[in-house]
């Protein structure tokens, strides 16, 4: 097996420990998988001359992420922040010791680790793409359930609005005509196009 394929099939086994079941493509797997895939489908169709650094860094964006909870830390922004951060610094250094694990250089755990952590994406297409991404994932696969749960209270859509808007912004112009062309629900264009407003996107 090719150190490449060998460093994704361990980044999967880990995804696949994720205590959350779900079905995917024909088979069971953990959530935390299907998020991988879902990733790594999205960069093939948004950057198909990708570099091994951002096809492993794209794998590994949700990397372990469910054995740190949210409940781990406290409510509110400034919690979810440093969870967040934890998270990424988490991701990373997983993805260094999977990858060096693999027989790969430090030089590529290393790039692939700061892809990982979106450092300096303004400056870094990389990182953009990966942040691209999670972004559409998001809003193909997740923005629904996010908005309206099927056992959750029932919402007012216009709260959600603000959620799309920045999302929208974290976004590359590729990643932008992309999503207009992605598949959504109705319901989920119709808050889309409400958060986009008039005029071009």
């Amino acid at each position: 097996m090719h150190a490449i394929e060998a460093a994704l099939a361990a980044m999967d086994r880990v995804s696949d420990e994720d205590p959350v079941r779900v079905e995917y493509d024909g088979r069971a797997m953990g959530a935390a998988l299907r998020y991988a895939m879902r990733m790594t489908a999205c960069l093939t169709t948004l950057v198909p001359d990708a570099s091994d650094a951002l096809v492993l860094a794209v794998r590994a964006q949700h990397l372990g992420r469910f054995r740190l909870p949210r409940s781990s830390y406290l409510e509110g922004r400034v919690g979810y922040l440093s969870w967040r951060t934890e998270q990424a610094r988490r991701h990373a250094a997983l993805a260094t010791e999977i990858i060096v694990g693999a027989g790969l250089s430090n030089e590529l755990a290393q790039r692939v680790a700061s892809i990982v952590q979106k450092k300096k994406r303004d400056q870094d297409p990389e990182s953009q793409a990966l942040e691209d991404c999670a972004c559409l994932v998001f809003l193909e696969h997740e923005l629904d359930d996010f908005a309206w749960p099927a056992d959750g209270p029932r919402r007012n859509d216009e709260e959600f609005i603000p959620i799309v808007q920045k999302t929208w912004k974290k976004m590359s112009d590729a990643a932008h005509e992309r999503a207009l062309a992605l598949p959504l629900s109705e319901r989920a264009r119709a808050l889309v196009t409400k958060a986009l407003g008039p005029g071009p996107a």
